[in-house]
């Protein structure tokens, strides 16, 4: 069934904006915007007054639109027009990670009570379908990994870091310039966008919805010269990794570090805004997935397809959670990580299982180690304020 999608957008920015070009250039998607909500109607935009609203119930209530399209920064607010529409009886697509990741359980029980839809494919890395992927192609319980470079500003940054010999500030600044990066990097840069985006993907690859509270990000805003002068010497780059992994038939677990990466890794040559993701398998080894990651059209490009999804009425139909038992999610086993610091009080806080490598100087001293994931985690929300520099060297260690 092909239907005829009239769209209520809520957002015009970025995203929003480059959704209705993209639109002109398909004249066979069989969309089209009737209306966009938007937070000030006197700002200056590319369509006539009469196509905006300021006020989200007329989209919401219009019985000729078929589809919410949201696309806003703040979740929170995402969450109320998301829910309210579902609850009226319409189908959704989102791009908003943070609010799809903690919401999830609400959000798919409320598809099936109002037998709506809700798409969000541009949720997570940007142009490529993953997701979609996950849930179609990979619908068996053969799945053993997902690893990828979720996040195309800091991968932006750390590109420049490493093939222009930028400082982390002068490299951030251009990501900012440039529209990779926003004003406020935290969400970026800390791994917080990478996070939600794992939670997500961790329900269509494996079926198991986990808290992103209860999982470790750490991101890259600390990365100092001395950091970068040992990947080099190493023959490392350093890239910001989101991960889940099954460690046992029941089992998965799943961080967001930066990694210390060698050449013979997919991953290792995903640059600028660039995303990578590796899908590893018992069956078929390892598969990879590459695309832009961050921008207005390559994120439009999602959304389009998930317009047009709805149109053949497709949903997402989470069947990892139909037709196998979800692992659960664990902390009991150990990485071994670099870490750099510059004072002793700062090393206090980590519980090192044992160190194979130590190097200390005045200014700058590292050590590489094993350490408990849920010791990290119980650091979590000090790691900001300390002094440090952690990065991920490569498989799990064992559980215990």
């Amino acid at each position: 069934m092909n239907t005829q999608i009239n769209i209520g957008l809520v957002g015009f920015g970025t995203v929003g904006e480059g959704l209705y070009e993209v639109l002109q250039k398909s004249p066979n998607a069989r969309a089209t915007i009737k209306k966009v909500c938007i937070k000030n109607p006197e700002k200056k935009r590319n369509l006539s007054r009469e196509n905006f609203t300021s006020d989200v119930n007329e989209l919401i209530d219009d019985t000729d639109i078929n589809l919410i399209v949201e696309l806003i920064d703040d979740a929170d607010e995402a969450y109320h027009i998301v829910k309210k529409a579902m609850q009226k009886g319409k189908s959704v697509v989102s791009g908003n990670k943070k609010m799809i990741a903690t919401h999830l359980t609400e959000l798919i029980q409320l598809q099936k009570e109002n037998k709506v839809a809700l798409l969000y494919d541009a949720s997570a890395c940007g142009s490529i379908p993953v997701i979609r992927n996950l849930e179609e192609y990979y619908d068996n319980d053969l799945l053993k990994s997902i690893t990828g470079i979720l996040n195309g500003s800091s991968n932006y940054i750390l590109s420049q870091i490493f093939n222009h010999e930028q400082s982390y500030e002068v490299a951030l600044k251009k990501a900012q310039d440039l529209g990779f990066a926003e004003s406020n990097p935290v969400f970026d840069v800390e791994g917080f966008d990478s996070l939600y985006k794992l939670i997500i993907l961790t329900v269509h690859g494996f079926g198991t919805i986990v808290n992103p509270d209860d999982v470790l990000n750490h991101g890259i805003s600390k990365i100092s010269d001395f950091d970068i002068l040992y990947a080099r010497e190493k023959g490392y780059r350093i890239k910001l990794v989101a991960q889940v992994t099954k460690i046992n038939k029941n089992q998965i677990t799943l961080y967001v570090l930066p990694r210390l990466v060698t050449p013979d890794k997919y991953i290792y040559s995903v640059e600028d805004e660039f995303n990578g993701v590796v899908i590893q398998g018992e069956a078929y080894d390892k598969q990879f997935m590459f695309g832009k990651g961050a921008g207005g059209h390559p994120t439009a490009s999602a959304v389009l397809s998930d317009i047009t999804a709805r149109a053949h009425n497709y949903k997402y139909e989470y069947k990892k959670q139909k037709y196998f038992t979800p692992p659960s999610y664990s902390t009991k086993h150990r990485l071994k990580i670099y870490l750099r610091y510059k004072n002793s009080d700062d090393f206090n806080h980590f519980e090192f299982e044992d160190i194979c490598e130590k190097y200390t100087s005045e200014q700058n001293s590292y050590v590489i180690g094993t350490i408990k994931l849920e010791n990290l985690l119980k650091i979590k929300k000090m790691l900001p304020k300390l002094d440090v520099f952690i990065a991920y060297l490569g498989d799990l260690i064992d559980t215990y």
